[in-house]
């Protein structure tokens, strides 16, 4: 393992597992734009050794193509927290197919899913893709209110520009967890349709972040183990530092749970980890 400089630098809590795992994809992205890319955790900080610099990587988040959307254009696509889910549903993958090529579709592991089977996953991660900001230098912590791309369509024979919908998060951010579910804060915030921020850059690269290098399942249902590491590695050895398999000094442990944030049990979030000794584990 090399010791490079780092040319990119986020500020991360690695007790939030969106985040944790939204460094995960931006080490993903990174090294598919520039072949060899490394990354590390540096005390509250996530580091990249690249070609590029943040905005570029930002910037090509911002810009996915997604195969069978047109910037959000659906209409059939229903609200953001209908309950629905088919135990026998399958799974949509969503293809980005620039500036990178990349096939998502772990959620078929429905321990680590957050939404209902109702939910349109491509839509939601477009939203995202659209509202991150590249020239933002501290983008896990970009938090806004996030709208479906602008659109246009034909009534009546003209163009028209509709309302753009407010789009949900996936709740990969365990900063919405503590308060997602309606008897944390004696109401429901989605019944009032009370407009809610989101962290756009978390939710989208946590959805590419999970696809290579997924939690540690515990012996607990929905419950489970990260680790993060202190040197420099490459993308393909990130499976197992994310699992703790690699023997790297100064490593840390976090735990997390997945839990239910409606009384159907269809919906899910994740919640802020603890750390613990792997000695403990």
């Amino acid at each position: 393992m090399s010791n490079p400089t780092p040319s990119i630098r986020v500020n991360v809590d690695v007790t939030n597992p969106g985040q944790f795992f939204a460094c995960c994809g931006l080490l993903e992205l990174a090294n598919r734009l520039w072949p060899g890319a490394e990354g590390w955790f540096e005390q509250r900080a996530f580091c990249i050794a690249c070609a590029g610099t943040l905005a570029d990587l930002l910037g090509a988040a911002k810009s996915v193509v997604i195969a069978g959307i047109d910037d959000g254009l659906d209409s059939t696509d229903k609200d953001d927290d209908e309950e629905e889910e088919d135990d026998n549903e399958v799974v949509a993958p969503v293809e980005i197919l620039s500036p990178v090529v990349l096939r998502l579709d772990w959620w078929a592991d429905k321990s680590i899913k957050t939404w209902a089977g109702s939910m349109n996953v491509h839509l939601i991660a477009i939203a995202m893709a659209r509202a991150i900001d590249p020239e933002c230098i501290d983008p896990l912590n970009q938090l806004l209110v996030v709208y479906d791309p602008p659109r246009q369509i034909v009534r009546n024979g003209r163009r028209v520009t509709p309302k753009p919908k407010k789009r949900e998060p996936f709740y990969f951010d365990a900063r919405r967890g503590p308060n997602a579910h309606s008897r944390d804060v004696g109401f429901s915030p989605n019944d009032l349709k009370i407009k809610t921020t989101a962290a756009p850059v978390v939710e989208f690269l946590c959805l590419i972040g999970l696809q290579r290098s997924r939690p540690k399942q515990t012996v607990r249902p929905r419950v489970f183990n990260y680790f993060s590491w202190t040197s420099p590695i490459p993308i393909s050895l990130l499976p197992a530092a994310v699992s703790g398999l690699l023997s790297i000094s100064n490593r840390q442990g976090f735990r997390f749970e997945n839990v239910f944030r409606s009384g159907q049990k269809k919906l899910k979030t994740y919640i802020p980890a603890i750390p613990f000794s792997q000695q403990g584990e």
